[in-house]
């Protein structure tokens, strides 16, 4: 009798928990706020903060967090000449890492400019990429201001690689590069 009427409560339990059980009516929220935040349109007026507007500019001289820092000479002919003629590189010869500037350069420049700097990359030479120039090539007087510069920007179809490479990384890239192209003209 006693084993009867515990598989009878079991089951009335389990049959008014299936009975409640609703699918078409939704679940309770007991934090609303948490599931439902109130969104703000980054444009609107607001009482909330200065001027009137929810959108707000960083705290002037405010750097973004990360490795980004910001670089001064800016994205123009004229700068692209200022900093082929002025910028030098930051790193001494003890902080000059020529395997790590190989792997990077491997892993961004080689796939078109080659390993060897030729201007003769996989993507050159499957003809995906035209018009890669050599680093030895008459004319093209590179220096390490404006290896940075391109590194930096970009030029012509090469894009940036700012957000691939932090400073240091760039700078690494630069002094391989460099080395390629004394190597060339050997």
């Amino acid at each position: 009798m006693k084993s009867l009427f515990k598989i009878v409560t079991v089951i009335m339990v389990f049959a008014s928990i299936v009975a409640c059980k609703k699918d078409t009516r939704p679940n309770y929220q007991f934090m609303p706020n948490m599931y439902e935040p109130v969104g703000y349109e980054a444009y609107q007026d607001s009482d909330a903060f200065p001027q009137g507007m929810e959108a707000q500019l960083p705290a002037e001289g405010s750097i973004p967090r990360g490795d980004h820092m910001p670089f001064e000479i800016e994205n123009t002919n004229d700068g692209y000449l200022l900093a082929k003629e002025t910028l030098i590189s930051p790193l001494d010869s003890m902080q000059i890492d020529s395997e790590k500037g190989k792997a990077l350069y491997d892993i961004y420049c080689g796939i078109c400019h080659g390993n060897k700097g030729k201007g003769q990359g996989k993507l050159v030479k499957r003809e995906k990429i035209l018009g890669v120039p050599s680093y030895d090539d008459a004319g093209r007087a590179i220096t390490a201001g404006s290896i940075y510069h391109t590194i930096y920007y970009g030029k012509n179809a090469m894009g940036s690689y700012a957000n691939q490479l932090n400073e240091e990384e760039r700078w690494q890239v630069v002094e391989y590069v460099l080395k390629l192209k004394a190597d060339l003209e050997k």
